[in-house]
């Protein structure tokens, strides 16, 4: 099970490389598509800090380091899960290899060009989500499953009940 499990984390990393690039090349920097107006567009942007956008205006040198550090700390932890639950096709497995190719994803733009290319963007009026990627959406997906499993599944002892 294992190669499927590295392979969902390959593709989510291959979208994310495609989708990524694509924007760059064919959007200039925060020009925008409208997709369903009042709602949703695509623009290029791009975040040199963290999730949501968390230390993108801080000018401290030591802030990508950081942020590399921090997702290489991350991608190690997430590796070995998925290399010990992999046994079996499970919501766990799935959710570890989401996470673990969205990570990838984008920790490639972080230690290439110190960003993170973010495009879809979500608003009603003058109020929005900040912009996000193919490897963001990956990894809320990923935790989501992970939350759900925790959640809802009844452990092994609650089912022999």
């Amino acid at each position: 099970m294992r190669k499927y499990f590295f392979l969902i984390a390959v593709a989510v990393i291959a979208l994310d490389r495609v989708t990524k690039i694509a924007i760059a090349r064919r959007l200039s920097f925060h020009s925008s598509i409208p997709v369903i107006p009042g709602f949703f567009r695509i623009i290029h942007a791009e975040n040199p800090g963290a999730a949501f956008g968390i230390f993108a205006d801080s000018p401290a040198e030591w802030k990508v380091g950081l942020l590399i550090a921090f997702s290489v700390i991350a991608l190690l932890i997430v590796s070995v899960l998925l290399w010990k639950n992999s046994q079996t096709m499970t919501s766990t497995g799935i959710g570890l290899s989401l996470i673990l190719g969205g990570a990838i994803g984008n920790l490639w733009d972080r230690v290439t060009s110190h960003r993170v290319v973010d495009f879809l963007l979500f608003y009603i009026g003058r109020y929005q989500w900040p912009a996000f990627n193919v490897a963001d959406s990956a990894i809320v997906v990923g935790a989501c499953l992970l939350v759900f499993e925790i959640v809802f599944t009844k452990s092994p002892s609650e089912q022999s009940v």
